[in-house]
């Protein structure tokens, strides 16, 4: 077994003072932090990413902080609604991230540790030293040992030393990578990849969009009026549609109401029907679903195989803001 003596050194655990704001615990400083193994995790509330690594950091955060681990989410935020914190505490709350939360809105604790990833995971040992990292999903068994070891060479002497069982459920559910064949897709035009627009887009300006030709695997399209941003595209008339020919197990979409905060509802379809037990938590079986608030909305969960198919959303009414697709 690897034992924390044979972990590399990555630095100094750096300082938190960036942050604009603490939920769930006063400001925390490294030399405040001396003595305890320290976890740092960089987080945004609508990354399905960070979602999928929620049940294992909540369940290390209840079996190890007792014996010395002190569990800090840095909240950088990747959309504008993030950046309000009267929003993103409730969320946080509601999720079960009940630990300390720096508030990075300024991504001055995200530039302190050279970050560049949601989710990121990094580990420090009792003298405040960096001795782990891991970026991304997966590798739970590993980040856990790594605590484990830190903790027993500390001189916690009960530690438990058999991984944590999880069972997720919703959008914690880890992806299924072996079936996973459709990406990460932005709809605002700074990122935006495969939209099919026979006419284009006209950044920032209103425009109606038409249906195109039927769509090849993971290329979208928009139709009806809207206006596409950079970072997200709003209808601006009810009745507008997003479709996307996708493959995977689910499919997710951030979207928002609209800037007055009015509710929005939906119908969706695949391959041109109701879902039934294809539908996702926020969609009956009937594709009837509500956007009352930001974040992400987990749309379609397939049962059985899974194959190339048509995902068509419906807006009933004007307003809604459409962010970023995500699959798993």
């Amino acid at each position: 077994m690897t034992t924390a003596a044979n972990l590399p050194i990555e630095g100094e655990l750096p300082d938190l003072g960036g942050a604009t704001a603490w939920l769930n615990s006063g400001p925390l400083t490294p030399v405040g932090l001396r003595g305890k193994v320290v976890l740092v995790q960089f987080c945004t509330y609508s990354c399905v990413n960070w979602l999928r690594t929620l049940p294992y950091v909540r369940a290390w955060n209840e079996r190890y902080r007792d014996d010395g681990l002190v569990l800090i989410g840095a909240h950088s935020p990747e959309f504008p609604f993030e950046h309000d914190v009267e929003r993103v505490g409730p969320a946080l709350e509601a999720l079960g991230a009940t630990y300390p939360i720096a508030i990075d809105n300024d991504f001055a604790v995200w530039r302190a540790f050279g970050n560049n990833y949601w989710p990121a995971l990094y580990v420090a040992d009792p003298d405040g030293r960096l001795r782990d990292h891991h970026f991304g999903e997966g590798r739970y068994e590993g980040t856990e040992r790594v605590i484990q070891q830190l903790l027993a060479e500390a001189g916690s002497a009960a530690v438990d030393h058999e991984p944590v069982s999880v069972d997720p459920s919703g959008l914690e559910v880890s992806a299924d990578f072996d079936t996973l064949g459709s990406g990460e897709t932005y709809v605002g035009y700074a990122r935006a990849q495969n939209l099919v627009a026979p006419d284009g887009v006209l950044p920032d300006e209103p425009r109606a969009y038409a249906d195109p030709p039927a769509l090849e695997l993971n290329q979208w399209s928009l139709s009806g009026n809207w206006t596409v941003g950079r970072q997200a595209a709003a209808m601006n008339e009810p009745g507008g549609r997003i479709t996307f020919r996708f493959h995977a197990r689910d499919l997710n979409l951030v979207l928002g109401p609209s800037a007055s905060g009015a509710p929005v509802r939906f119908r969706m379809l695949i391959d041109g029907a109701a879902p039934g037990p294809a539908h996702g938590i926020d969609v009956d079986d009937e594709g009837n679903g509500t956007v009352n608030e930001s974040r992400c909305y987990q749309l379609i969960r397939q049962p059985g195989s899974v194959s190339d198919r048509t995902f068509e959303i419906m807006f009933l009414d004007a307003g809604v803001q459409a962010y970023v697709f995500t699959f798993g």
